[in-house]
C-alpha cells in the first residue's frame, strides 16, 4: 500500500474537504500521506543522475529547445528545471550501485498516482469525478522534477480547460528552512501563502480557484547544498469526466 491509511479515513477526508472550502486558493496540505519507507526507495532512484534531463518553458511555448531558449528574453522564461526521464522499467532495470534499486519502484509510484485508488481519493476530497478517459497521454501528466540553485519556476497558472486538481508532493529529506524552494500561492488581497517543501508533504489545489497562481522561491545555494543541491517533487494534474 502506498497510502498512509490514517490520513485517508472517512473522517480525515471530510476534514480535508472542509479545509479545502475555507481557503483561498482552495487547497489542502497533507503531511505523511504516503508510506515513508516506499518513498525512501523512490528517492534512491531519483538521486541517480542518469535519469534526469533539462526542461525549459517560456510563457509562449512549452518544451523549447536550446536555440529557442537563448532567443527568449529573461522576462519570458518561466520554467527551468530537470524532468525525470520516463524510460520503461524494462529498458533500465540494472543499477551500477548495489545500494540503489532499479527504477521500477519509481514507475510504480507514478502509476499509482494515476490509478483508481488515488484518483478516487482526490475525487472524494474535491467532490468531482476525475478520470483519464479523455486524456490523450495520462503518463506525461504525472512525473518527478528537481530544481537546482540555477533553476526556477516563475508565476503561472495551471488552469488548463477541464483540469480540476493539481497535486504537488515533496521528497526533500532534512530540508533546511533557509534553503528556499517554498511554493507560493498568490492568495487573496496581496497576502501570498508560502508552503515549505518538506518530505512527504502533499499539496492539493483547485487551479481555477481565486489566488491559485503560484511560483517557487529560488534555492539559496549555500543551504541547498546541504540537501544534495536539489529540491525534488512530484507534480500531477487531473481532469474531470
Amino acid at each position: 500500500m502506498w497510502l498512509n491509511e490514517k490520513q485517508t479515513s472517512n473522517s480525515a477526508i471530510e476534514a480535508l474537504r472542509t479545509s479545502l472550502l475555507s481557503t483561498c486558493p482552495q487547497h489542502v496540505v497533507i503531511d505523511n500521506l504516503f508510506d515513508a519507507v516506499k518513498l525512501d526507495e523512490v528517492m534512491k532512484v531519483l538521486q541517480q543522475s542518469q535519469h534526469w534531463q533539462t526542461q525549459q518553458h517560456t510563457y509562449s511555448a512549452l518544451y523549447v529547445d536550446s536555440a529557442q531558449w537563448q532567443q527568449t528574453s529573461l522576462e519570458e522564461r518561466f520554467v527551468q528545471r530537470d524532468v525525470w526521464r520516463r524510460e520503461t522499467p524494462s529498458s533500465n532495470t540494472e543499477s551500477t550501485d548495489t545500494d540503489c534499486p532499479a527504477p521500477n519502484i519509481a514507475h510504480e509510484f507514478l502509476s499509482f498516482l494515476r490509478g483508481d485508488t488515488f484518483m478516487n481519493l482526490l475525487s472524494h476530497i474535491f467532490k468531482v469525478t476525475l478520470t483519464d478517459k479523455h486524456v490523450s497521454d495520462p503518463a506525461i501528466n504525472t512525473n518527478y522534477f528537481r530544481l537546482g540553485a540555477a533553476d526556477f519556476v516563475e508565476q503561472h497558472a495551471d488552469d488548463s480547460p477541464g483540469r480540476e486538481v493539481c497535486m504537488l508532493l515533496y521528497l526533500n529529506k532534512e530540508w533546511n528552512h533557509n534553503a528556499g524552494g517554498e511554493l507560493v500561492f498568490r492568495g487573496q488581497d496581496n497576502k501570498p501563502i508560502s508552503i515549505a517543501p518538506l518530505y512527504n508533504r502533499c499539496v492539493l489545489f483547485d487551479p481555477f480557484s481565486e489566488g491559485s497562481e503560484h511560483w517557487v522561491k529560488r534555492l539559496k545555494a549555500p543551504y541547498a547544498d546541504g540537501v544534495g543541491g536539489y529540491r525534488y517533487n512530484v507534480t500531477s494534474w487531473y481532469w474531470s469526466a
